[in-house]
């Protein structure tokens, strides 16, 4: 969903971080795709020529930004050893998939860390093993995922940081700033996310301290507040660098149904399950984030 998000509105977004994923359009809108091509790849691997294809003549209707604002993007792409979930032919798509958008020094890959299908992190709770894949999804495999994200695609007030970064808190302790909940049911007239969204703003942001950018966390599937409360919101990982890279963090929030549209496991829309043209700019989940961030008058001009 980062990348569908990253592609659609390029013009505002500057850095993605992607965790045990497929390359964008992965499922081409389909459910038997996205099952044979972006999770365990047994048949095929996503084709990738067809991919940009598609990219470019979405970006030539207007339906997604111009390829050429991606250009300046920097992408962090990390997959575990042990992910039997998303196996290596689907990153190696994604890799490719941006290797042909951009320069090579603007892509990092993570791709030794002994992790099961999730976002690792330093913390043992409320994490599983590290080689798992299970709910929570956060991986306690001493790796900070979201700081080392976070120091590869992240500049500060304009430019590289002049000092190795450091944390506001310990792995384990609380950051220090305020995590806001709000109603997310004004930016969705569909009805397709949760009631409740959050946001974490540190305290120089808060007190207009210092020029903050926005980074928009996007939960997994069984991430979101109906399925794990709180957990991933609080232990991603994220609040406990927001102040040193002078970020608010949103992370919103998609509802799990058992009805139309179908979605049990309260995933964002990667395959198609809204419709035809879920990876436009108008499409029901894109369009609703994408109004929280006006909202938050948080663009690269502000």
């Amino acid at each position: 969903m980062a990348a569908q998000y990253q592609v659609a509105f390029a013009g505002e977004v500057k850095g993605i971080g992607l965790f045990a994923a497929g390359p964008w359009n992965c499922a081409r809108g389909s459910r038997q795709l996205a099952l044979q091509d972006c999770a365990n790849a047994s048949t095929s691997a996503p084709p990738v020529p067809l991919l940009l294809e598609t990219l470019r003549a979405l970006a030539a209707t207007g339906a997604v930004a111009p390829t050429a604002l991606l250009a300046d993007d920097r992408v962090w792409i990390f997959r575990g050893t042990r992910d039997s979930r998303v196996v290596a032919p689907v990153t190696d798509a994604l890799v490719k998939f941006y290797r042909a958008l951009l320069m090579p020094a603007q892509i990092t890959t993570v791709f030794a860390v002994p992790a099961g299908h999730g976002l690792p992190t330093l913390a043992n709770a409320p994490s599983v093993a590290c080689g798992d894949s299970a709910a929570p999804y956060l991986n306690a495999c001493a790796y900070d995922g979201a700081g080392e994200m976070l120091q590869a695609i992240t500049a500060r007030n304009g430019g590289e940081l002049d000092t190795p970064p450091t944390p506001q808190t310990d792995s384990t302790g609380p950051a220090t700033g305020r995590l806001l909940h709000f109603d997310q049911r004004p930016y969705d007239p569909t009805g397709q996310l949760g009631p409740t969204g959050y946001l974490y703003v540190p305290e120089l942001c808060r007190a207009a301290a210092a020029h903050c950018q926005l980074h928009i966390a996007f939960h997994g599937c069984q991430q979101g507040s109906d399925a794990i409360g709180q957990t991933f919101v609080r232990a991603a990982g994220y609040n406990r660098w927001a102040a040193t890279y002078h970020l608010v963090v949103l992370y919103p929030q998609v509802a799990p149904s058992r009805a139309l549209p179908f979605n049990p496991l309260g995933c964002w829309d990667w395959w198609g399950y809204t419709g035809a043209n879920y990876t436009s700019r108008s499409a029901p989940q894109l369009a609703a984030v994408h109004a929280m961030v006006e909202a938050l008058a948080l663009t690269p001009e502000r």
